[in-house]
């Protein structure tokens, strides 16, 4: 499970305005295997961190490259699951290191989104030639992809914007936070959006959050139900937030749970600046 907050616009008032900012948690079995954020791919284009778990090496669930292409995946939470599904973290990889437009790859995707379990994928094309477009395709909701207007979003394990009482709390953080750092340094404003993705405060009761997971989620509940999940085995392991000034200036700081000890994290930021 995993949460994800953006707000993107693709021509800033001011030049020291962002055209995309995110804030992401990946939550996940402390156990599973996986390599921490770094560049890889055809001329080391692509900047994300890999599952390695036996079966789903390579696939990722959030990922930018240094031509502009973006994408970040959610599982949609369902009671039982269907082991014989592929893999979702390829859908990921594969629009990374594709030469497809976003639209075009959600629209393939669409048509073999019965071979996977429930997720949300979000895909985008940076370019300050073209203009920036972000569109979302989620296997549980309408046939069709959509290209989202410029705006502030948030994502988590229903469908795009679906009201979770965890993902209003935390989008209302994330764009506080964001109002914030108008005036603030870059380093500031990074640090304040990985104060959001820590928060750990339940919003409870949601029962739709309940009515979703049903038996799968009841038991951890309690602690599902905040934008940090923090479990015995499983909960929030890797923040990720990324920026995109007007001028194609990425910086992508992931901090990363170190083996399954959640007091202890390091934080690595990579900063490149976009080809298109």
């Amino acid at each position: 499970m995993c949460i994800i907050f953006f707000k993107f616009d693709p021509r800033p008032a001011s030049k020291n305005a962002y055209r995309l900012i995110l804030a992401a948690n990946r939550d996940e079995f402390y156990h599973r295997p996986a390599r921490a954020a770094d560049f890889w791919g055809s001329n080391n284009e692509v900047l994300s961190g890999l599952d390695m778990e036996e079966g789903k090496e390579g696939g990722t669930w959030l990922g930018i490259s240094t031509r502009g292409k973006l994408a970040a995946l959610t599982n949609y939470l369902q009671p039982r699951l269907n082991h014989d599904a592929r893999g979702r973290g390829e859908l990921v990889a594969q629009f990374l290191t594709s030469d497809m437009d976003s639209l075009s790859y959600l629209k393939k995707v669409s048509a073999e989104g019965h071979l996977y379990n429930g997720f949300n994928l979000v895909a985008g094309d940076l370019s300050a030639e073209k203009g920036d477009v972000i569109c979302y395709y989620g296997n549980r909701g309408e046939r069709e992809p959509v290209v989202l207007a410029p705006g502030t979003y948030g994502l988590s394990n229903a469908l795009l914007e679906t009201p979770w009482r965890k993902l209003c709390f935390g989008k209302q953080l994330f764009l506080e936070a964001v109002e914030r750092g108008r005036e603030l340094p870059r380093e500031a404003l990074v640090a304040q959006l990985l104060d959001v993705l820590s928060n750990d405060e339940a919003q409870l009761p949601d029962p739709a959050i309940e009515a979703q997971g049903r038996e799968y989620v009841r038991p951890i509940l309690s602690k599902y139900a905040a934008v940090c999940v923090r479990c015995p085995d499983y909960g929030t392991r890797t923040n990720t937030v990324i920026l995109v000034d007007a001028d194609g200036h990425v910086t992508f700081t992931e901090r990363s749970m170190l083996g399954s000890d959640p007091t202890r994290w390091e934080a690595v930021t990579h900063e490149f600046r976009l080809q298109s």
